[in-house]
């Protein structure tokens, strides 16, 4: 697949507010400041399309984007740090789990993980979770371009076997890796 056109359709507040838009989605969780919206930017090659920002919590709502009519990314509040009330984050762990286990049009989750750090145990949560609520799910190490080359594969390689999940690497400023991605998202719409 090659992805030739990216639009925003709509930030909601939670489920209720999405529109059914018929098509598969997948949905992009991790932690805070993990580079989720830097991922949908580099895999669609539209700079801005999804707002980026160096501060933990900025994505407070569902964005929905639509990729080539063809499938959906649902970018999610990240979960861990963000300077917000404990309150505020409990309401954002709510609607994401509502989404998540709601959500019919939901045909796999990326979970995104960044590179440069053993896995963290609200990563190890989530994880956790997910494969509770028998949802499916792979793996995007973030940030591989400030991790020496030759640590990428024993990263991914550790993550694996710890999430025994498929693990992609994933660099913002390397557009190398985006493809396997995009043709494993492929796979899983053609498998739906």
């Amino acid at each position: 697949m090659k992805i030739t056109k990216a639009k925003f359709i709509i930030s909601a507040p939670s489920i209720k507010e999405c529109p059914c838009l018929s098509l598969p989605e997948i949905a992009l969780i991790g932690r805070s400041n993990v580079g989720k919206s830097s991922f949908i930017n580099s895999i669609v090659n539209i700079n801005g399309l999804a707002k980026t920002s160096n501060t933990p919590g900025k994505t407070k709502l569902i964005n929905l984007f639509n990729i080539n009519d063809s499938f959906i990314f649902a970018d999610l509040p990240g979960y861990g740090y963000a300077k917000v009330s404990c309150k505020i984050q409990n309401q954002w762990q709510k609607n994401l789990e509502k989404y998540l286990t709601n959500r019919k049009e939901i045909i796999s989750l990326i979970q995104l993980i960044d590179s440069r750090h053993p896995i963290q145990d609200n990563d190890l949560q989530m994880n956790y979770w997910i494969k509770h609520n028998k949802l499916n799910c792979f793996i995007v190490a973030t940030k591989v371009d400030q991790i020496s080359k030759s640590k990428i594969n024993e990263v991914c390689s550790v993550f694996e076997k710890e999430l025994n999940l498929p693990v992609f690497p994933f660099s913002k400023n390397n557009s190398y890796y985006n493809q396997k991605i995009i043709d494993y998202i492929e796979f899983l719409i053609s498998h739906n």
